[in-house]
């Protein structure tokens, strides 16, 4: 751990603290959860979408390093899968959705605040442009499978409900709804003008940038409102119980996982093996809780996972970096 990536994460804590207090002190009324959630669809489906869209059109899809990105997304589209998976029956008692909401929570790391100064300070230039890289298509793919499984959760309870209805309703109702959602259709519209070969013209390339660097202060001030808005203090050792499977496999299972398909099935060391595990080890993202947000459950659950993780991240993060020492190590003597 490097004194910039420690400084990185003294910044996330001060600034989640800042909307924790807010909404504590009342600076802009009282908070509910539903004042909360008006926040978080504000931040998903102007400034999210707004990077989402940006990142898609500007795609160079010829230079990017296919075997390293494939080492990480897909064991992470496994997981995703995994955990919706292991979740289902949690589907009965907090929601069809709860499933994939929790999916996200186990696989979207906080790429861009901590992530980026983190490969900066560890990796250097070279480890720099192999994170960045990734983390363009991190929302792409990481948020549209997840986006999918809830719609498709969501048919299926809508029609249990109202009765038994064909399977081509059922997947009609789930394509429809999973393009229509904002975080799908700016990335559908970003690939479709990127192939189109429009470009951006400059102002409307600087009005999204300028919208998207909003995505992080937005979110995290967020989750401190909503950490206060759920009123999680008297509940913190449930509250601790309920996220810690969640935020296990996200620190330990997988930056294990990935490690174990990019070494050992892709056959990458060095920098870009570190990469692609540090990548994966990162706390939960601040997308987790506007995820959440979208499908009016587990907010508290997706705020109080992302605060645990991000400070349990402190040790993880040693762990990691000791493992892949180790294995250099044991390259370079070989």
């Amino acid at each position: 751990m490097t004194l910039a990536v420690f400084h990185k994460l003294l910044a996330i804590f001060l600034t989640v603290g800042v909307g924790y207090l807010a909404a504590r002190a009342r600076w802009f009324g009282e908070v509910t959860a539903a004042e909360a959630r008006l926040l978080g669809n504000l931040a998903m489906n102007v400034f999210v979408a707004a990077l989402l869209f940006r990142t898609a059109a500007r795609i160079d899809f010829a230079a990017l390093p296919w075997p390293v990105l494939m080492a990480y997304f897909l064991p992470a589209l496994a997981l995703v899968l995994a955990v919706t998976l292991w979740q289902r029956r949690a589907a009965e008692r907090d929601g069809p959705a709860a499933p994939a909401t929790r999916a996200v929570a186990a696989t979207y790391g906080n790429a861009v605040q901590l992530g980026i100064p983190m490969a900066a300070a560890l990796f250097g230039e070279p480890g720099l442009a192999i994170h960045i890289t990734m983390v363009g298509l991190h929302g792409v793919i990481l948020l549209t499978l997840p986006t999918a499984l809830a719609e498709l959760a969501l048919a299926h309870a809508h029609a249990r409900l109202h009765g038994a209805s064909p399977l081509s309703s059922v997947l009609w109702m789930t394509v429809r709804n999973t393009l229509l959602h904002p975080v799908v259709l700016p990335i559908v519209a970003g690939l479709a003008w990127n192939l189109a070969g429009f470009g951006l013209h400059g102002v409307v390339d600087e009005a999204l940038k300028l919208l998207g660097s909003a995505v992080v202060p937005v979110c995290l001030v967020l989750i401190g409102i909503s950490l206060h808005a759920h009123g999680l203090g008297g509940r913190f050792a449930d509250v601790l119980r309920a996220v810690a499977p969640v935020c296990t496999v996200k620190l330990v299972a997988m930056p294990a996982l990935v490690l174990a398909v990019a070494h050992g099935g892709f056959g990458l060391a060095g920098v870009p093996l570190a990469v692609v595990v540090m990548m994966a080890a990162l706390p939960v993202g601040s997308n987790a809780l506007v995820f959440a947000q979208r499908y009016r459950l587990l907010e508290g659950e997706a705020a109080a996972a992302i605060v645990m993780s991000t400070l349990a991240f402190v040790l993880t993060a040693s762990l990691w970096l000791a493992v892949l020492a180790w294995m250099a190590a044991r390259a370079a003597a070989a």
